[in-house]
């Protein structure tokens, strides 16, 4: 009877050590790749719960979503999650997966640096990291990717100088790193310079011939380098310096006494309207009484003091009539000689448009030497003045009256005009206030109207950094709900009282939307709002932060349309009710 009690207390032994064992086993068998991605799992969050889903307790990731392995050696091969709202920065462990080919995480709100240890994966393939929210240095020890084919890293925040180890890859075929704030001068050994401009613009501190910028004279502190040449050298150097300074001052005076005597009227008059013979006024609406000849009049009459305004399309100047009327005359900056069909075309379609919170088009100056187009003179000046410039204090219900009749505004182009039109270019500077602080949408129809014109508008109509959607600058093609995205900066931009670039940040790694998206996940989004703003109520900022989140998403599908963005204001903001601001659902 004892022996059996023995072999019984025995096999129990054995058996709980054999499970014990078994448990270990299985911890140990979770792979190194496994970790690494266990470590992206625990500083990554996403809205719809796809990395959470990632269990630790299998033993290899395989079947994990957004994870590829290969079939034979079951290393991880391929990381693919994008459009998840990935939240978080990428954990140096990734490092470890020494067999990934393909690393997709773009169309995300990843932030934080792009690790170092991304070097060691040496069989990487394609990198894909746009149009999230990076930031710090591109690494260097990208340039140990040997087999890197694609790289993709435009649309973040990323700063410094593109390494030159980049240029060294001998098999990268496709190359982007625009749409930063990279400074210095742009490679021009190995494969870089064989890309196109579009690489690299959208980084304003970039210089080099590839991007027609010029760098600084790197020759100029050559000469400190130099060891000979002693106080010789210095004589002759202090001698030319001299020389040169006196020919300067001679040459400034005579250049000084030729501008008094000529280009300063030259000035002015380049300045001032010139209209030219055979000129008439077309008027869309019949309610102004005025004669061609009379308007022309006034029109040649205008020079820089009547100047209200300068932008991308042209310069904006205030004409005043005789009866006490005011029209706000815009100057088309590219003269191309005169009208064309196709223009005057596309302006009776845009003078055909008569909605309330649209700027009205009253007509256009068929001259053969000026685009001018005639508009209604708002007092108000812009948004982008009323925000950044005077100094006003705008309260809350202007705020939200301001967003809500822009939002109108847009809508109305979108969906109740034929043909639809499409603004491209929506931003505070084209939002136009009356004496009642009622917003007017502005130069919408311009930028198609002059998108083949060959001069410098071609690259300012195409919409203004900081507004853009990121796969419009991805793509050059605008939408409806690339329009969305611009007004979901615009809100941010009126709720913040700060350009969406704003230095503070520009220094946090951000723009306005990438900051909006770092305070949700420290759940304090309402930190964006003006401090200065008074009268603001809690329940309409939190609808406003979620329109605001929706509109700017980086993915279009789940932007809702510029008519549900008017419902959504009419019912949460102009009359609240409490709303869960974390609603993850799209329109």
């Amino acid at each position: 009877m004892m022996g059996i009690c023995l072999m019984k207390r025995c096999c129990s032994r054995l058996l709980f050590l054999s499970l014990f064992c078994a448990l270990m086993n299985q911890n140990e068998a979770i792979s190194p790749d496994g970790e690494a991605l266990m470590s992206f799992r625990s500083v990554v969050s996403s809205a719809d719960g796809v990395v959470g889903k990632w269990r630790p307790e299998d033993p290899d990731p395989c079947n994990w979503k957004g994870v590829t392995c290969d079939a034979k050696t079951k290393r991880v091969i391929a990381l693919s999650l994008t459009h998840h709202k990935l939240i978080g920065p990428l954990p140096p462990e990734l490092g470890k997966l020494d067999q990934l080919r393909i690393l997709m995480l773009h169309n995300n709100n990843l932030y934080g640096s792009i690790p170092t240890a991304l070097g060691n994966c040496t069989s990487l393939e394609e990198i894909y990291l746009h149009n999230n929210f990076f930031t710090g240095p591109i690494p260097s020890e990208m340039g140990n990717l040997s087999m890197l084919k694609n790289l993709d890293i435009s649309n973040n925040d990323l700063t410094g100088a593109i390494p030159v180890s980049l240029g060294q890859l001998e098999k990268l075929t496709s190359f982007n790193v625009s749409n930063n704030f990279l400074v210095g001068k742009i490679p021009s050994d190995g494969l870089l310079a064989q890309f196109s401009k579009d690489c690299f613009i959208g980084n304003f501190k970039l210089c080099g011939k590839k991007i027609d910028m010029e760098c600084p004279d790197e020759n100029s502190s050559t000469g400190s380098r130099s060891t000979g040449g002693g106080k010789t050298g210095k004589l002759l150097i202090s001698a030319s310096a001299t020389v040169g300074g006196l020919l300067l001052v001679a040459l400034m005076c005579f250049w000084g006494c030729f501008l008094y005597k000529k280009l300063g009227r030259d000035e002015s008059k380049s300045l001032a309207i010139e209209v030219g013979g055979g000129a008439s006024i077309v008027m869309f609406h019949g309610d102004l009484p005025y004669a061609s000849k009379d308007i022309i009049k006034k029109l040649e009459a205008l020079n820089e003091e009547h100047i209200i305004g300068c932008g991308g399309f042209g310069t904006v100047y205030k004409l005043d009539m005789e009866d006490g009327n005011v029209f706000a005359l815009k100057r088309i900056v590219k003269l191309n000689g005169g009208f064309d069909r196709f223009f005057e075309r596309e302006l009776e379609i845009l003078g055909s448009i008569k909605h309330r919170y649209l700027v009205n088009l009253r007509g256009y100056c068929n001259s053969p030497t000026s685009k001018l187009l005639l508009y209604d003179y708002l007092p108000g000046g812009s948004l982008d003045q009323a925000l950044h410039e005077r100094g006003e204090q705008l309260d809350w219900d202007s705020r939200v009256n301001i967003i809500v009749g822009a939002a109108k505004g847009v809508a109305y182009l979108h969906h109740d005009c034929s043909p639809r039109i499409i603004h491209r270019d929506i931003k505070s500077s084209n939002i136009l206030l009356d004496g009642n602080l009622e917003a007017r949408v502005s130069d919408f129809g311009l930028a198609k109207l002059l998108e083949d014109e060959e001069s410098h508008i071609t690259t300012i109509v195409a919409g203004t950094f900081g507004y853009l959607a990121p796969e419009y600058m991805q793509s050059g093609r605008a939408t409806e709900k690339t329009d969305v995205y611009s007004f979901g900066v615009l809100i941010l931009e009126v709720l913040s009282g700060k350009l969406p670039t704003d230095t503070s940040y520009i220094e946090k790694g951000y723009n306005v939307v990438g900051w909006l998206n770092f305070l949700i996940s420290e759940n304090r989004p309402r930190e964006i709002v003006d401090r200065s703003c008074e009268g603001v109520e809690t329940e309409s900022l939190d609808a406003l932060l979620s329109i605001a989140t929706k509109c700017a998403s980086s993915s279009p599908d789940e932007r809702p349309t510029m008519h549900r963005v008017v419902q959504l204001l009419e019912s949460q903001v102009m009359s609240p009710c409490p709303s869960d601001f974390y609603d993850s659902s799209s329109d």
